[in-house]
């Protein structure tokens, strides 16, 4: 039984109880803080915050900073950039309705001149880091950068080496991810793809182990030539990272591209039906994938989103778990939407408005809007779902 079904059984039993002894009586205060504190560090973080309504000292409990640590955490929110003519801008969109950032989305060691986003992971954050101003979150300079992992929460930061220097002239590399599991161990890899500059199709990858504080590269492994999306999504889940792109064949097929922290296991899933208004995630341990149907293709207008779910690393098809029209959402609000992040924790995702002014949450299992999250004004870029990590641990940090 998956942990999300455990916590939800959990969920309804306590709930049920509650309802029919709404006052436990003397044999709670037999329950110590910190034998609470235990089993609702086994929950899913999505049953953990709804034990908040439980009652007032659950709810304190719960919300405790000093507690934090112990407890699994939820998504706080999206970090995302924004391009107008001043340059670029750090934002942060949280789903809590007010607004408050856990962290200063702008934070970047003082030594570079901008920073661009490129991944999240667990808490962590993967940023490229160069000497000079971007004029655009695209604009990956070809020389002097660096990418950087950092712990908001913490401000302890990783600059990494060097990537190794691609040999052939017809090379180049735009697609990074990030991967970390604080619950294995406290490093971290990032995988950054090495691509043929004209065709575009993945020609091999180099790995970063912070175990190791060293570059390795590899050789792609596939005898199909697949072209990611440019500086298309990353999402990492049970040691391989993947990335959606393209069959360069005939038909240009939509895949799933994957390989291992090791850069020596590469493998292609076919999605279920490819087309731009399409992401990836990981949601409740699993990876995900979410499509919406475009049913006027003169107006470009989405009306059908359908969620799909690969229940295991070794499986090499999706699985579908539902689909959703979303007319209601567009009449209330007047807008377009396109698909753009899972959920964590739970079959929800958000998508993004046309114009790039809103990003709305649409609860697949149940059929409902969510909350609407105004964005800043200019063109939104690249929205990384954002968990809190606690830990002061983070491999290699500098003292910030």
């Amino acid at each position: 039984m998956e942990e999300a079904e455990k916590g939800e059984i959990f969920e309804r039993t306590t709930m049920s109880t509650l309802d029919r002894h709404p006052d436990p009586g003397p044999t709670a205060v037999l329950l110590t803080d910190d034998l609470i504190l235990e089993i609702l560090s086994r929950l899913p973080a999505r049953s953990l915050h709804r034990f908040k309504c439980v009652s007032v000292s659950w709810r304190d409990l719960i919300v405790d900073p000093a507690n934090c640590k112990k407890l699994p955490q939820t998504l706080a929110g999206f970090l995302y950039m924004t391009v107008n003519s001043s340059g670029c801008g750090h934002h942060f969109a949280s789903i809590s309705g007010d607004g408050a950032a856990p962290f200063d989305p702008s934070l970047q060691p003082n030594k570079y001149m901008d920073m661009v986003q490129v991944d999240a992971c667990n808490g962590l954050l993967l940023y490229c880091g160069c000497n000079e101003k971007l004029l655009s979150p695209l604009d990956w300079p070809d020389h002097d950068f660096r990418f950087v992992v950092c712990n908001p929460l913490t401000g302890r930061w990783v600059e990494l080496p060097p990537t190794p220097q691609v040999a052939e002239n017809n090379r180049y590399s735009c697609t990074a991810g990030l991967a970390f599991d604080p619950a294995d161990s406290s490093h971290f890899n990032v995988l950054h793809f090495e691509q043929a500059f004209y065709e575009a199709y993945v020609t091999g990858v180099n790995i970063y182990s912070s175990r190791a504080r060293s570059w390795t590269r590899r050789d792609s492994g596939m005898v199909d030539k697949v072209a990611p999306f440019f500086r298309g999504k990353c999402v990492s889940v049970d040691r391989m990272m993947y990335v959606i792109g393209s069959m360069m064949d005939i038909n240009n097929e939509w895949v799933l591209m994957g390989v291992d922290m090791e850069g020596k296991v590469w493998k292609t899933i076919r999605v279920p039906y490819g087309q731009r208004f399409a992401t990836i995630g990981v949601s409740q341990g699993c990876l995900h994938y979410a499509a919406a149907s475009v049913v006027d293709n003169n107006n470009r207008t989405v009306s059908q989103i359908a969620l799909w779910c690969l229940k295991d690393r070794d499986s090499k098809e999706f699985v579908l778990k539902d689909t959703a029209n979303i007319n209601k959402l567009m009449s209330m609000t007047g807008k377009k939407y396109m698909v753009d992040v899972i959920h964590p924790d739970c079959d929800t995702i958000f998508l993004i408005s046309y114009g790039g002014d809103t990003l709305a949450a649409y609860d697949m299992r149940h059929k409902k809007v969510g909350c609407i999250l105004n964005l800043e004004k200019g063109h939104p870029y690249r929205f990384l779902p954002y968990v809190p990590l606690f830990s002061e641990s983070l491999a290699d940090a500098d003292e910030q």
